[in-house]
């Protein structure tokens, strides 16, 4: 394994980058544990309050008889699904407290987990009660369909609800994100805001299980407004203030390798910003055509009461126009997101294991953790030297902070039976646990943070477990979508 390591004497770093004493402008809250677990009690608690609501209003019964028993299913069906649409909403709202808790990786997993079902029983919502209503009144289901769409109040709106859900369901798939651009799925998936809004009339006017009783109907009531209010505060209200009150602005692009370049900004009151390294926002560069696209981009620096610094790789899209910003360009934010800052630790020495550009939130990690010489590990796996991305700045920071810092090099290793390594092809000798634990021999008592493609997390991860690292002491983020 192509290996090197800084072990200079503390405060001969190198002469370009001076890390000055880091204030941290804000310490994450420590998100309780069991808030993950109330969080997703309170998802099924509300399905049961659905399913009381419709045994309540005569479900069970109902299912007696043929007709009867396949329009009381429908009904069911429906309750469940606009209830998880509405989880939905309130899971990707961008509420601070759950957000902190999951990480938006894991939201968005759940997001598309909860949606894809919610979907699925919208359909057979459909399904059913077309077909109950046909059985009762001896009638064509497609006529009876037809008669749903123009004869009951709101269905107009709903079928066209519908039909925009079917639309951001269909892009949701895996194969089709792929064919998309970022950009024109998020614009896309924005249209899931407007199908449920374009359903509430045909729930509210004709919906049994809505109407049945005033516990139902302020239920139905409460949920709705928490979830508009959800997406007004936190996805439109929070990003506007913020960005009106902390005016950043570029003041300066730095090339720092031929695909690489990092963007300075500065702002007013940066001390105010709940953010902590290793977090990320979602930026807008108001320097014209495709300001309205935003891009989750890290911290590669701690913040500090003034500034705030992302160093993006040129993977071509919008990431190429950084180098082109002028200073004194705005810039609109969203954020902070993300879980791997300090606030998730839990022990005193800590792993940082990064690949490619996924070095970027832990540069700026390993700048801000509060930690004694020798408690905090570097492990940063590249191509090759010109692929190290802000060495310079890695280095001085080991030298003053007393970090140990590992440069892994070579192409990637793969296995005989195919399973990919973090390993270089240099090292395909060692298995991915033993060379970590050469690396870092007590790092089964470490907290080990966890950033780079997805593929290489996984064999990172599982070589970080297999070294007797829990799984709960475990940190990383993927940007996926």
């Amino acid at each position: 394994m192509t290996m090197t390591a800084d072990r200079r004497p503390l405060g001969t770093g190198d002469p370009r980058y001076r890390p000055a004493a880091v204030v941290p402008t804000w310490r994450s809250v420590r998100v309780p544990a069991w808030w993950r677990d109330l969080v997703g009690s309170s998802t099924w608690a509300s399905m049961l309050v659905v399913v009381g609501l419709w045994v309540a209003g005569g479900g069970l019964q109902d299912l007696g008889g043929w007709a009867s028993g396949l329009t009381s299913i429908g009904r069911l069906t429906g309750l469940v699904s606009a209830d998880l649409l509405l989880v939905q909403v309130l899971l990707m709202a961008r509420i601070p407290l759950v957000e902190r808790s999951y990480g938006q990786d894991e939201l968005a997993r759940r997001h598309r987990l909860v949606g894809f079902t919610s979907f699925t029983l919208m359909a057979a919502h459909l399904l059913f009660i077309t077909l109950g209503y046909a059985a009762q009144y001896s009638t064509d289901p497609v006529a009876e369909l037809w008669s749903f769409v123009v004869d009951y109040p709101g269905m107009l709106l709903a079928a066209a609800g519908t039909l925009l859900l079917v639309l951001v369901t269909v892009t949701s798939i895996r194969k089709a994100r792929k064919k998309l651009r970022y950009e024109s799925w998020h614009l896309l998936h924005l249209y899931a805001y407007l199908g449920v809004g374009l359903a509430l009339p045909h729930q509210l006017w004709t919906g049994q299980e809505f109407l049945s009783s005033t516990v139902a109907t302020v239920y139905w009531w409460t949920l709705w407004a928490a979830a508009a209010a959800a997406v007004l505060v936190y996805r439109v209200g929070m990003p506007v203030y913020r960005t009106l009150t902390h005016d950043l602005r570029v003041t300066h692009v730095v090339r720092e390798s031929p695909d690489v370049v990092s963007v300075h900004m500065r702002g007013r009151h940066l001390h105010r910003l709940p953010v902590a390294a290793g977090q990320f926002f979602s930026w807008r560069f108001l320097d014209g055509p495709g300001w309205t696209r935003a891009h989750p981009y890290s911290l590669s620096a701690a913040p500090t009461p003034s500034t705030l610094r992302i160093t993006v790789k040129d993977l071509g899209d919008d990431s190429r126009r950084l180098e082109h910003l002028r200073p004194g360009t705005r810039v609109a934010i969203e954020g902070p997101y993300g879980r791997l800052h300090e606030g998730v630790r839990t022990r005193r020495k800590v792993t940082l294991l990064a690949s490619g550009i996924g070095i970027t939130p832990l540069r700026a990690l390993l700048e801000e953790l509060p930690a004694a010489p020798g408690d905090i590990t570097l492990v940063y796996r590249a191509r090759d030297t010109g692929d190290l991305v802000l060495k310079h700045e890695l280095d001085a920071l080991a030298a003053a902070r007393g970090h140990r810092v590992y440069y892994v090099l070579g192409p990637r290793a793969r296995r005989r039976d195919g399973t990919p390594s973090w390993l270089p092809a240099t090292a395909a000798h060692l298995t991915d646990a033993q060379a970590l634990t050469q690396l870092v021999p007590d790092i089964a008592h470490h907290d080990v943070y966890l950033c780079g493609a997805d593929t290489w997390m996984d064999a990172a991860r599982t070589a970080a477990t297999t070294a007797g690292v829990p799984s709960t002491h475990i940190h990383d983020e993927r940007f996926t979508w």
